[in-house]
């Protein structure tokens, strides 16, 4: 029998794998696709290379730093480009360039002046009363309705593919409802904080793409990992729980869930309803990457930036787009660009019902007409995800309540994912070091333990 069935071979089940395999228990990964690495794809072609799905790794976790630390990938990763000088924002067709730096929107005519004055103001506003409300209730009560409409409607359909007026903001950015009832206000908090304190801002990629970092788990769990499988069902025996899979059926003490909401729902239906209902709720509306490759001359913008993000009231179907041979160098050919568009999501759901036909040149003319380009692009790929983001709505805090309930309720079986601590992928990786560490506990330890209690995120108790 084995210690641990982990299902789910994307970046949160590899990670929880990894982590106690060093451990010294007995795992095995269970994935229903022929690769490693869910929707962390980086696809080479014709010298360019395309990310599918995620396109970072923001170092704003210590942890998940340290993972990557510990597989020896940090040596090798590449922080942004020197060409990423602005960020920018599209209200129409006009797109606002803003510098990096923390007086950017104050210097940017992007914002009113009165708007611009009422994000000053927010060191005056009284702190709220602390309840779960959307993102854009909270950013309009702290720093006025055309901040909220701007800047952090366009910033959240570009985190999440996500709308500001539906996500929860104790869902996706606690630690700003943290400051509010800590100082009573946002700014002033940040002023207070340490120096130094803050994790480090730095957008991480390899030079073979994001795909590098899951490539390099799933390397060193070796055969612990098998693809093509899927598992059909659960059962809860006596001294653990049976996985019935394509392949026949494994054991093990405890079961991990590294999977998609729903496919996490279907399996615990037998086993734990209200959390499989609660887990059911998650909505993922499908999103759609494309990419493109120009002749640099064929493009009149600097592209000097990440990217854009399109507010709500743009009238766009693109959420955003990516400069990414920016962003990175071997992203394309001598003399050629790279950008990748968003479009679907939260504000766009049917969109992925239109031919592919369509929806490319619906993405090719935007983004035409927002940076000034001529011609027909040269290279152009299409990825449909037909499950996109997990949208952390109001209430989001319940369903994992209810999630960190599991283990008891079930006896043993453990859920993580990108719905749990955020979609990025340190998230999910902070998020699996932390269940991997409740895991190691609840087995009782066994094993070689100095591994796994050394990484043990905070708040886990050693």
């Amino acid at each position: 029998m084995l210690d641990v069935i982990v299902i789910g071979g994307g970046i949160s089940g590899l990670t929880a794998a990894h982590e106690l395999m060093g451990a010294g228990l007995d795992v095995a990964l269970l994935e229903r696709q022929v690769q490693a690495g869910g929707n962390a794809i980086s696809e080479c072609f014709d010298g360019f290379l395309m990310e599918h799905g995620p396109t970072t790794f923001n170092a704003s976790a210590p942890d998940a730093v340290a993972q990557i630390k510990e597989l020896g990938l940090l040596v090798s990763a590449a922080d942004l480009g020197d060409g990423v000088k602005k960020r920018y924002l599209c209200d129409g067709d006009h797109l606002s360039g803003i510098a990096i730096s923390p007086l950017g929107f104050f210097r940017s005519s992007y914002l009113s002046l009165p708007a611009r004055a009422r994000m000053l103001a927010e060191m005056v506003v009284p702190r709220g009363k602390a309840r779960d409300e959307t993102i854009f209730d909270f950013a309009h009560r702290r720093f006025g309705r055309e901040f909220a409409e701007k800047v952090i409607d366009p910033m959240v359909a570009g985190m999440f593919m996500g709308e500001a007026k539906a996500l929860s903001v104790n869902g996706v950015f606690p630690k700003l409802v943290e400051l509010e009832q800590r100082f009573g206000s946002i700014s002033r908090g940040i002023l207070q904080a340490k120096r130094g304190s803050e994790p480090g801002r730095h957008l991480y990629s390899w030079q073979n793409g994001i795909a590098t970092l899951p490539q390099a788990l799933a390397a060193r769990l070796g055969e612990r990992v098998h693809l093509g499988v899927a598992v059909l069902k659960i059962r809860k025996t006596a001294g653990g729980f049976e996985v019935h899979t394509s392949e026949g059926t494994r054991r093990a003490r405890a079961v991990l869930l590294a999977v998609q909401p729903h496919v996490a729902a279907a399996l615990l239906a037998p086993l734990a309803p209200n959390t499989a209902d609660a887990l059911r709720g998650i909505s993922a509306p499908p999103v759609d990457v494309v990419f493109f490759g120009y002749e640099r001359a064929q493009i009149s913008h600097p592209l000097d930036g990440l990217g854009f993000l399109t507010t709500g009231k743009s009238g766009k179907l693109i959420s955003g787009a990516q400069f990414a041979s920016t962003m990175y160098g071997q992203r394309a050919p001598e003399g050629m660009v790279a950008i990748s568009a968003y479009l679907g999501g939260a504000r766009h759901p049917d969109f992925g019902r239109a031919p592919e036909v369509e929806r490319i040149a619906i993405a090719q003319q935007e983004l035409a007409s927002v940076l000034g380009i001529k011609g027909n692009p040269k290279v152009t790929r299409l990825r449909h995800w037909a499950l996109g983001l997990p949208q952390y709505a109001l209430g989001h805090q319940d369903i994992l309540k209810k999630v960190s309930g599991l283990p008891k309720e079930t006896g043993g079986i453990y859920a993580t994912g990108n719905y749990a601590q955020g979609v990025s992928m340190a998230n999910c990786m902070a998020a699996a070091k932390g269940i991997a560490g409740r895991i190691f506990q609840d087995l009782g330890g066994e094993g070689s333990s100095e591994i796994l209690r050394a990484s043990l995120p905070s708040g886990v108790s050693r």
